[in-house]
């Protein structure tokens, strides 16, 4: 009988030996990634790059899709075993465009690393009319997941790595106004909402997958300084969050808190390349294994049990697909 993640009926850790500050270089040791072939959202700024480099080092061939094709480059530069290509999370139409080039060039896709994400951002729409943050953090990954489906069915042991955040703790999702249409935009309460929507989608693709051989994980990379994330953000919400003080300076207690890019790639690379979750998926794990569960929301470790409850899992599911118009039956 294929295993579940349902009401966290597998999330707790399993003693990886990795911990907060292990990096890339400690979970890649010793694996080779020669013949695999990835993706990596976001894959040339922060995080996503320190994965791609780490994956392409391993012998991985390592594709990276990005609106800003100059900036890719520039980044990627000189980095051996790596593809860019164009798209832009916010246009569902570039999303397709890619994933059937992708699918054109019949090639397997071992690791799809849905690493890409927004954060802090005002109240924007796509030409949807869906909320950004929503958007560009869950519904594309499920559309992007849905058209390299039969990709990932050809690697006969994919996994989909679906970057998340203990900002799910900030808002489960709102079934009833999911794009802020009838009550007051708080963009915190969208980006919580949209990771766990993320956490619920990668539990049951995971269920879903299984048949075909694909696991699916999601992973809350830790605060990072040195990432693009909090570009757009306004100094009132750092200060607001206790982040910083009234000239705007880093507070030494969350300077010395915060993990390199290094330690923030590491359980992206762990979900993605150890043999330890071979058995395991649909989990949401951090600090290089599997998270512990965590009824409240001010300790700074653990899930949700609402972003792992089956009911609001399947209701999602079947929302996105009439958001998206996307059906994904794997």
């Amino acid at each position: 009988m294929e295993k579940n993640n349902y009401q966290g009926a597998q999330q707790q850790p399993i003693g990886s030996g990795f911990n907060a500050k292990s990096t890339t270089h400690d979970v890649i040791q010793n694996i080779d990634l020669t013949g695999k072939v990835a993706i990596v959202t976001g894959g040339n700024t922060g995080i996503g790059l320190e994965t791609t480099k780490v994956l392409a080092a391993a012998g991985a061939t390592v594709i990276v899709p990005a609106r800003d094709i100059e900036k890719a480059k520039k980044n990627l530069g000189g980095i051996a075993n790596v593809e860019i290509a164009e798209m832009d999370l916010m246009s569902p139409a570039s999303i397709d465009a890619f994933a059937e080039n992708f699918i054109a060039s019949e090639r397997p896709l071992h690791l799809l690393i849905n690493n890409a994400g927004i954060m802090w951002v005002p109240l924007r729409r796509d030409e949807r009319g869906i909320e950004s943050q929503l958007a560009t953090n869950y519904l594309a990954l499920f559309q992007l997941t849905a058209r390299l489906w039969t990709a990932l069915k050809k690697a006969n042991g994919a996994r989909v790595i679906n970057v998340s955040s203990h900002g799910h703790h900030f808002a489960s999702f709102n079934f009833d106004d999911p794009n802020f249409l009838h009550r007051e935009y708080e963009t915190l309460q969208g980006y919580g909402q949209s990771k766990t929507a993320v956490n619920l989608f990668s539990m049951e693709l995971d269920v879903r997958g299984q048949s075909s051989h694909i696991r699916s994980y999601a992973v809350h990379p830790g605060s990072i300084g040195g990432t693009e994330l909090g570009r757009e953000a306004p100094l009132e919400l750092f200060q607001k969050m206790g982040f910083v003080d009234a000239d705007g300076n880093m507070l030494p207690e969350i300077a010395a808190s915060l993990k390199t890019v290094p330690q923030g790639a590491a359980t992206t690379v762990w979900c993605a390349t150890s043999s330890l979750l071979e058995q395991i998926g649909g989990v949401y794990c951090e600090d290089g294994d599997i998270a512990v569960l965590s009824l409240d929301s001010t300790n700074q470790k653990g899930v949700n049990p609402y972003s792992l409850d089956e009911n609001n899992a399947k209701k999602l599911w079947k929302l996105t697909e009439e958001m998206t118009d996307i059906r994904f039956n794997p």
